[in-house]
């Protein structure tokens, strides 16, 4: 989908919109729907060469931009301003996801048996604590907290002198139903839930609304690493039956974004397709 491929859609016609993490998956589905809907567009990356390539297709620029160092996420957003001269919209993405253990995935579903057989004493401990580095939970938490911190302060700083914005999170399903799988993951984005929630009360009052997103299990690549298995136990919670899409998350995100919002913030949108892990 490139800019020029129009449809009568056109909720954001000339707003200006901010994406970290949009050089692939999710984040570069949401450029190519805004953009498509007549958005400027302006892609944060740490790939830097694919976030350019996807950002000259629609018109749009980047910036090479590591989340976890604020000075590169306040020059994405200052990047915004000089180009296009505002930000209207602010979608913190970039995330990273946990490494699957196909070994402590066998486990956890062998405990899972055991459990349904009245057997909880026969578990096996998965050890995912005990075994967890400092750098490994750091890293997760400063990937996804603290990078939807440095996103939404940039953003505000632009707003608020405006009096208008969306700032848009992407947390999870695991942020409302963690697991013992990845606390990690699932603390990161249970926080952003708390934080989204927080500054939407600072910052409504100035015109500008925060709202966070939490997708289910999305077919894109941040689940390539997983196994057929482990796809399969994901699938059998999914009420609907299947992995979300995409686009599926990117007309939420686009819906979010539009005046047709206009009275949802601190609000958190959860689209699973029904999960009950």
């Amino acid at each position: 989908m490139t800019a020029n491929e129009k449809t009568t859609n056109t909720d954001h016609e000339g707003q200006v919109v901010v994406i970290t993490g949009a050089a692939s998956g999710l984040g570069a589905r949401f450029a190519e729907l805004f953009a498509q809907r007549g958005a400027h567009i302006v892609i944060g990356d740490i790939a830097e060469e694919a976030a350019h390539k996807l950002a000259t297709s629609l018109g749009g620029t980047s910036l090479k931009c590591d989340v976890t160092k604020s000075h590169e996420v306040d020059a994405l957003a200052d990047l915004a301003v000089s180009h296009f001269g505002k930000i209207d919209v602010f979608i913190n993405n970039a995330g990273i996801a946990p490494a699957p253990n196909e070994e402590r995935f066998a486990t956890a579903v062998a405990n899972q048996m055991l459990r349904l057989e009245n057997n909880v004493a026969a578990t096996t401990p998965l050890n995912v604590i005990t075994e967890m580095s400092d750098e490994d939970w750091d890293y997760m938490l400063k990937v996804h907290l603290y990078g939807t911190f440095y996103g939404s302060r940039a953003a505000a700083r632009h707003m608020t002198p405006q009096r208008s914005g969306s700032i848009i999170n992407i947390s999870s399903v695991l942020g409302l139903r963690p697991t013992a799988m990845a606390p990690h993951y699932s603390t990161a984005k249970a926080a952003i839930i708390a934080l989204t929630k927080s500054q939407s009360q600072e910052l409504a009052p100035l015109g500008v609304r925060v709202n966070a997103v939490c997708p289910g299990y999305i077919d894109t690549p941040l689940l390539a690493p997983m196994n057929d298995l482990m796809k399969v136990a994901i699938v059998s919670q999914i009420g609907i039956g299947r992995l979300g899409t995409d686009d599926e998350i990117a007309e939420m995100v686009s819906f979010i974004a539009s005046p047709k919002a206009s009275y949802c913030t601190g609000e958190v949108f959860s689209v699973t397709g029904g999960y009950s892990g």
